[in-house]
C-alpha cells in the first residue's frame, strides 16, 4: 500500500477516534449534569403578604392561563423539532431552536406581559395567571430572565414558581445549538395561597431523550375558601413530541388521580395549563392546508375523574390556541388546534374565552376562565 494512501487512512482514523472521544466525554458530561426535581418539593414563592387569603365562595374570579413558548415565536418563527405535512404529502420541518435575536425576545416577553394585562373583559388583568414556557437564563432566549420582567409588571401579585426544564449545555442541533436552559412554571395572583408545591410528572428517561425533554411537573397552589375548604389551583405543562402518546397518558393519570383526591375532600379543583392535547373535540376543527400532526393527541370528559371536565371556551369553533411550528403561520393554512385551557371540578359554575391575539408573541394565544365557587354561582 502507498506511503500517501497508509498516511491518509492513519489521518481518517485519528479524526473518527477523536469523535468518538469527544462523543464520549459530552456523554459523561451530560450524565454528570443529569438529574430530575424531586417530587413533592416546595415551589418558589415571592409574597406580598404573609397571610394567606379567602377566595369567596359566589364571588366571581377570573384566570387566563398561557404559554409563551420562551418568547421566541414571533408569526414567521419556525421549530426544528416540529414536523408536519402539507395536504399534498410534503413534509415540512421547522428551523430554529433558539429566539432569533435578543430584541425579538423581549418584544414577544414585553408583548405577552402586556397582553396578559388587559385580558380581562374590562381591560384589567385577572386574578390569577398561569405561564407556561418562562425563561430565566437560557441560551435560547439569549439569558433574558422573563420571570423577573413578569414579576415586576405585576408588583401587587403573588408569585409562584417552579423549573421544568434545567439542562447541561446541549449542543444540537449542530448549526444552532439549543445550549443550556433553566425555564419552568410561573404562576401569579392577587391571593396568597396557603401552599405551593411542585409535583414530577413521569417522563421518557430513556437515552438520549431524557437530555431534551423537559422535567415536566405540575404546581399546585392551595387557596382557603370562605366555607372552610380550598380552592386547589394546578399549573400543569405535559408532553409534547411523544410518539404513541404513552408519557402523556401516563401523565394524564397523575394528575386525574390527584385532583379525584382532592374533589373527594369537597375542595373545588381548577387545573390550567397546556395540556398539549386537542381539547373539546379540536383535533381537525379549524381550516388548515396541512395534515393533522403525528404530535396531537386527543383528551375527552370521559378521560377525566367523575365530577371533572374541560371547560369548552364559547368561541372555540373560531379561535385556536395553538399553531404548528414546522411552517411559518398564515392564518387557514397551518396547522392549528386547542390544546390551552382549563379542566374544572362541577362544584363550581365557570365560562372561557379563547383569546384571539393572532399568534403575534407566541406560538400559543391566551385562555381565559371566569368561575364563581359554588354550583349556584
Amino acid at each position: 500500500m502507498p506511503k500517501v494512501v497508509k498516511h491518509i487512512l492513519a489521518t481518517i482514523l485519528a479524526i473518527v477516534l477523536l469523535a468518538v472521544a469527544v462523543l464520549g466525554i459530552y456523554v459523561i458530561y451530560l450524565e454528570a449534569n443529569y438529574s430530575r426535581i424531586a417530587d413533592n418539593t416546595a415551589a418558589e414563592v415571592t409574597a406580598t403578604t404573609s397571610t394567606p387569603d379567602t377566595v369567596n365562595v359566589g364571588q366571581a374570579y377570573t384566570a387566563v392561563t398561557y404559554n409563551i413558548g420562551f418568547g421566541a415565536y414571533t408569526p414567521d418563527y419556525t421549530f426544528f423539532m416540529d414536523e408536519g405535512y402539507l395536504a399534498d404529502g410534503t413534509k415540512t420541518v421547522g428551523e430554529h431552536s433558539r429566539a432569533v435575536s435578543e430584541e425579538s425576545e423581549l418584544a414577544c416577553t414585553n408583548g405577552d406581559i402586556s397582553l396578559v394585562s388587559t385580558v380581562d373583559e374590562d381591560g384589567s388583568a385577572p386574578d390569577f395567571i398561569l405561564f407556561q414556557e418562562v425563561d430565566t437564563d437560557s441560551d435560547r432566549s439569549y439569558h433574558v430572565n422573563q420571570r423577573s420582567l413578569i414579576t415586576a409588571a405585576f408588583p401587587d401579585y403573588t408569585t409562584y414558581f417552579a423549573y421544568n426544564f434545567h439542562s447541561a449545555y446541549l449542543a444540537y442541533p449542530f448549526n444552532e445549538p439549543i445550549g443550556s436552559i433553566n425555564s419552568g412554571l410561573l404562576t401569579l395572583s392577587t391571593l396568597r395561597a396557603k401552599t405551593a408545591t411542585r409535583r414530577s410528572y413521569p417522563i421518557d428517561e430513556s437515552f438520549p431523550t431524557k437530555f431534551f425533554d423537559l422535567d415536566r411537573c405540575f404546581v399546585v397552589m392551595r387557596y382557603p375558601t370562605s366555607d372552610g375548604h380550598e380552592l386547589v389551583l394546578v399549573n400543569s405543562h405535559m408532553s409534547a413530541y411523544d410518539k404513541g402518546g404513552t408519557v402523556r397518558a401516563r401523565q394524564l393519570n397523575m394528575v386525574c388521580s390527584f385532583i379525584s383526591s382532592e374533589y373527594a375532600k369537597g375542595n373545588y379543583v381548577i387545573v390550567g395549563g397546556d395540556f398539549n392535547h386537542a381539547l373539546c373535540g379540536s383535533i381537525d376543527l379549524y381550516p388548515s392546508q396541512q395534515l393533522t400532526p403525528d404530535w396531537v393527541a386527543e383528551l375527552d370528559d370521559s378521560e377525566l375523574p367523575d365530577g371533572f371536565s374541560v371547560v369548552q371556551a364559547d368561541n372555540l369553533a373560531d379561535v385556536a390556541t395553538c399553531r404548528g411550528d414546522d411552517i411559518p403561520y398564515e392564518k387557514g393554512v397551518t396547522y392549528t388546534t386547542t390544546i390551552d385551557g382549563f379542566i374544572v371540578s362541577d362544584n363550581m359554575t365557570a365560562t372561557a374565552t379563547n383569546i384571539d391575539n393572532d399568534f403575534e408573541y407566541s406560538d400559543h394565544n391566551p385562555v381565559r376562565l371566569s368561575f364563581s365557587l359554588g354550583t349556584n354561582g
